[in-house]
């Protein structure tokens, strides 16, 4: 009798901790954030890397955007760069260099996102607002503001993304069974005014 009872209970309770697992919300999607960072709209604080292929004597590898929007690079001199895509300003630094270089090829990457920020609250040792960098995810954020407390649920942590028409997802993700490798598709990427809840 004993026994049927524990078997019984053992697919009970597995179900019941698996639920609480889950219980911060659904997965973060896997990877939906790559084509959106394609389309990431540069701003003021944002370091750029402008490489231009076989010319390293006009590449540079950081670029600040000034608070005018503009950046600088040799020949090109002064162009805008807030309000573009990378692709845009690629575009627009290969028309700029081909007065001076024949065919130029030109590469614009996004390195610090310093114009948009995400936000990691409760038990981390530095909460509050971090700029959001190229390809930072859940781990990346909450390593960026301290880690954890001693006090830190690793296995409760929420994402809240506030959508364009201005509702609200919560996302789950459980650290440890990241790092257990239980979970390896789950450390998504996060996106400008994510905020990171690490809960007690």
């Amino acid at each position: 009798m004993v026994k049927k009872v524990i078997q019984l209970w053992l697919p009970l309770a597995f179900l019941i901790a698996a639920a609480a697992g889950c219980a911060a919300g659904p997965p973060m999607p896997a990877d939906t954030g790559v084509m959106q960072r394609e389309d990431y709209v540069i701003g003021p604080s944002d370091i750029l890397s402008v490489r231009v292929w076989k010319n390293p004597e006009l590449s540079v590898d950081q670029v600040p955007v000034r608070p005018d929007g503009k950046i600088s690079t040799p020949l090109a001199g002064d162009v805008q760069g807030a309000g573009l895509t990378a692709k845009q300003l690629q575009d627009v630094l290969t028309t700029a260099l081909a007065e001076y270089v024949t065919a130029p090829h030109v590469t614009v990457i996004v390195l610090k996102m310093n114009s948009r920020h995400v936000s990691v609250e409760g038990q981390v040792q530095r909460p509050g607002l971090i700029p959001l960098e190229s390809d930072m995810r859940v781990v990346d954020a909450i390593t960026t503001a301290g880690g954890f407390t001693p006090f830190a649920n690793r296995k409760r942590i929420k994402i809240i993304r506030r959508q364009l028409d201005g509702s609200v997802t919560t996302y789950g993700f459980n650290y440890d069974a990241f790092v257990s490798g239980s979970a390896p598709g789950s450390n998504g990427l996060l996106e400008p005014n994510d905020t990171v809840v690490v809960s007690d």
